[in-house]
């Protein structure tokens, strides 16, 4: 099989017993995982059979959940979405997915939504700058192949949890550096990284696009070059410092991270890090956040030029979505507000291998196969196309996801839902394409502007790494370890002096509408004005944007 958890396609044998998945090791690849695999990867089959998993069909009808046969519910989701359309219209009805899910489930999906009328269809949910959704060349993607990072000489990492969300490319770093490479890092955060780093910069959120600047306008000094619409800064000793470390080597690779892709200035931070890329005749890419992060673009799950993109779907809630394996208060960039929207929507279905908070917001549960028990193809975040058979028999009455989004196609008559297989979706999807034509990370027509100073504490969270996806969160194994504790609120000793707060005691943190008690905790690698607190967490869902200004006070 093919790992579902993160952006590498580390490649897996998935051993079985009794229609159990019972172990999972790495099959050797070395242009991939080589022989390693990640403890994610390794232990998330412990999530697989649990008691939340949801086996049958269920409907609510009166405020109560009721079991049902499939053809009740698909009808029932069908006639749904129907009224919906040809009441309110089409532009109500919304589709939100996880980068998780197949190519063949993304694919069935927008061409529902598409075949309804609506465009309003995105996987992209904990990303908050959409600016250059129509500016862009191509689809994001590594920008170079995964073995060439281990041979890489300079590299500048920007806005990346690198270990926690990448650990085996962080592995591929950590080797070149040993090599000698230089490791350059621009962050808001100080992680050990576990490898010698030539140069950092640790700055908060609204002081990146400036850094950035600063090394773009040192990098063209060195260069002896100039750049035109770049903003005016005064360049500091640390951007100096990493733009003389990128102005020489031979295999350069810029990279941009979760945190630098969810960013609320994430189009600027693009462009930036292209201008160094280009100066410093390196390569430019994205560390993929999740499994088909370049797949669901080539199942085109993204919105068109008058179609919503996840965020605006969920600030101007629409009557009608189709979630496809989504924890709405785990899995999107603001959860507070993908709460409320769901919770004020007329139908809401949800295609999902658990119950879960939906039982709250939800119509419709459609039991769906997690990545063992099903078929289906994830492209890697270096645009390899790997596919996958299931491992073990769907559990109770689960359903393959493309199968049940192809019987709501045939209901809901739409064209061009007649597929035996899932291989017939994917060669659908793939026919004549060149992949390596589509991948291009090139942007242009962003404008670079100075950001203001926010004023007051700024948000920092990252997604932690046994909490980015269903299966994940629910492996007892690896919710057991230190990664999974409930967060903490970390902040720089200097703010907690100041509230007269004192390491481990309760504070109360409020964003939004919404607020939380949490423990706090004392992390002087922190730039000062900023509190890091995790996302995808039940602890933390009552808060709004994973950036943003946030109060925190005693509890």
């Amino acid at each position: 099989s093919i790992s579902a958890h993160d952006s590498l396609g580390s490649n897996l044998a998935v051993q079985t017993k009794n229609n159990r998945v019972l172990r999972v090791l790495p099959v050797e690849n070395e242009s991939i995982n080589e022989c390693w695999l990640s403890d994610k990867d390794r232990f998330s089959y412990e999530g697989l059979n649990v008691p939340d998993r949801l086996t049958k069909p269920m409907i609510k009808q009166d405020g109560k959940w009721l079991e049902v046969e499939w053809q009740v519910a698909l009808e029932y989701a069908a006639n749904g979405l129907r009224h919906i359309a040809n009441g309110a219209g089409a532009e109500h009805v919304g589709a939100l997915a996880t980068g998780g899910s197949t190519l063949e489930e993304l694919y069935l999906l927008q061409k529902l939504v598409r075949g309804m009328g609506s465009e309003n269809v995105d996987f992209r949910l904990r990303q908050s700058d959409f600016n250059s959704d129509d500016k862009r060349q191509g689809i994001p993607w590594l920008g170079i192949p995964v073995a060439d990072i281990s041979r890489a000489d300079h590299f500048l990492i920007v806005g990346s949890f690198l270990r926690k969300d990448h650990p085996l490319l962080a592995s591929r770093i950590r080797q070149a550096v040993k090599k000698g490479a230089q490791a350059n890092i621009i962050h808001s955060v100080d992680d050990d990284l576990l490898m010698k780093v030539a140069n950092k910069a640790i700055v908060a959120p609204d002081a990146m696009v400036d850094l950035l600047t600063q090394v773009a306008q040192a990098l063209a000094a060195e260069k002896q070059t100039t750049l035109s619409g770049l903003p005016h800064v005064t360049v500091g000793a640390e951007a100096a410092a990493i733009a003389k470390s990128m102005s020489s080597g031979d295999r350069i690779a810029v990279l941009l991270g979760n945190f630098a892709q969810q960013h609320p200035q994430a189009a600027q931070l693009q462009v930036l890090a292209q201008h160094i890329a280009a100066l410093s005749k390196g390569k430019f890419g994205f560390l993929g956040e999740a499994a088909n992060s370049v797949g669901g673009y080539l199942a085109k799950a993204v919105p068109a030029a008058n179609g919503l993109n996840a965020a605006t779907m969920l600030a101007n809630p629409r009557k009608a979505y189709v979630l496809l394996n989504v924890e709405a208060e785990l899995d999107c960039a603001d959860p507070h507000q993908a709460l409320s929207a769901l919770q004020s929507a007329d139908t809401v279905i949800v295609l999902s291998a658990y119950k879960h908070k939906a039982l709250d917001y939800a119509d419709v549960l459609l039991p769906v196969a997690p990545f063992s028990e099903t078929s289906g193809t994830f492209i890697s975040t270096e645009g390899r196309v790997q596919s996958f058979k299931g491992a073990v028999k769907p559990l109770g009455e689960t359903r393959p996801g493309w199968k049940v989004l192809r019987v709501l196609g045939n209901l809901l008559k739409v064209d061009g839902f007649d597929f035996d297989t899932s291989e017939a979706v994917r060669d659908e999807v793939l026919h004549g394409v060149d992949i390596a034509s589509k991948l291009n990370n090139g942007v242009s027509g962003v404008e670079l502007k100075a950001v203001s100073a926010s004023g007051g504490l700024q948000r920092v969270s990252e997604v932690p790494i046994y909490a980015t996806d269903a299966v994940v969160r629910r492996s007892a194994p690896l919710q057991a370890t230190q990664d999974a504790a409930t967060p903490k609120v970390w902040m720089h000793s200097h703010e907690l002096n100041q509230m007269g707060v004192a390491a481990g005691e309760q504070v109360k943190v409020s964003q939004g509408n919404g607020s939380v008690s949490l423990q706090s905790a004392v992390d002087d690698r922190l730039p000062k004005g900023v509190v890091r607190v995790a996302a995808g967490h039940a602890a933390t869902a009552a808060l709004g944007a994973m950036f943003g200004t946030i109060k925190v006070e005693r509890a």
